[in-house]
């Protein structure tokens, strides 16, 4: 043990001579204290929270990152996901920014109480995220819209328009541009709302379909994590979640109703506007990403060669646009 114990003083004192000679030659040390190492290190990228918030009588599950006295992202999801679908930008953006990504009621890890006893309508899915913003109390945000994403977040804007600090479109409808052959059978719901019609639409909740969304139009399949469709259709497959997707479908006649609001709020508010549309996409087609600029021609437009949910395998192209987006209409922190 004595000996063991010399060694280790020996060697000690064999650093420290070490250390005070360069100091001495003016060569910078190499050894460095723990502390001083641990002062030194930073994380490898920002912590990203899982929390959840009671609103209106449901669990709301979101992911938070970044500092909360910076400027708000709110990502908001699509069919048939949740902030899932978000995993790998919000570490991203949080390095400089507060990032939001809420579940909305039915979907991830939110609440989804039966559809006998909540009504899933866009409009309610809006009620919710607008009380579940006030109680964590966010102000002011930069929305992310993908999907189902645009018309919660475009309810948002029209309750709230000075909240708004910016827009990212990426693959969320806002113009009947957008509504083309995929949305036949919804249309056939929308104008007659029969048992068979409703029934047509399952095949959207199918396991094949889900995979087709995230991969149709993609030129290159093994970019897109499997994960994601996997994920999605645990969740669709959930007792009760297909009445809830199917009373969405039929309620998304609302929003097309509500186009010419959200063009109207375009053409007065002209907020920052950035648009990332995979171009090949099937369900909203490059048309719908077009139109945005007839009410806002000062909007940046990009059209990627990716499909719906172009962040998956285009986020090497996308993410550098939203920051340069960002850091040019947001203020540092």
């Amino acid at each position: 043990m004595f000996k063991g114990f010399t060694m280790n003083m020996l060697g000690m004192a064999a650093i420290n001579t070490l250390a005070a000679a360069a100091l001495t030659l003016g060569i910078p040390a190499t050894v460095e204290s723990a502390a001083a190492r641990q002062e030194n290190t930073q994380p490898a990228s920002p912590i990203v929270h899982y929390r959840s918030a009671e609103v209106n009588g449901l669990n709301i599950f979101y992911r938070e990152a970044g500092p909360k006295d910076a400027p708000t992202v709110l990502l908001l999801h699509g069919f048939p996901s949740s902030s899932f679908q978000y995993r790998n930008l919000i570490p991203v953006l949080a390095a400089r920014y507060h990032v939001i990504a809420p579940d909305y009621p039915g979907f991830g890890r939110s609440s989804a109480p039966d559809h006998t006893a909540f009504a899933y309508t866009f409009t309610h899915l809006t009620d919710v995220v607008d009380a579940f913003l006030d109680q964590i109390d966010v102000k002011s945000y930069t929305l992310y819209i993908q999907d189902y994403g645009a018309p919660v977040g475009l309810r948002l804007a029209l309750r709230h328009p000075e909240r708004v600090t910016g827009l990212i479109v990426q693959n969320g409808n806002a113009y009947k541009d957008g509504i083309q052959d995929f949305w036949k059978p919804v249309e056939d719901l929308w104008a007659d709302p029969t048992a068979a019609n409703r029934n047509v639409l399952r095949k959207v909740l199918t396991p094949e379909l889900t995979k087709w969304q995230y991969l149709n139009g993609v030129k290159d399949p093994t970019r897109v994590d499997p994960d994601t469709w996997m994920h999605d259709q645990t969740l669709l497959d959930r007792p009760g979640n297909d009445q809830i997707q199917l009373d969405l479908f039929y309620d998304y006649r609302t929003n097309v109703a509500l186009y010419p609001e959200f063009q109207a709020f375009f053409r007065a508010r002209k907020p920052p506007t950035l648009i990332v549309w995979g171009a090949n996409d099937a369900i909203f087609p490059a048309a719908g990403a077009k139109a945005y600029l007839r009410d806002n021609p000062q909007a940046e437009l990009h059209l990627i060669d990716s499909g719906h949910f172009a962040l998956e395998d285009k986020a090497d192209e996308i993410v550098p646009l939203i920051q340069d987006f960002l850091g040019r209409t947001l203020p540092n922190r």
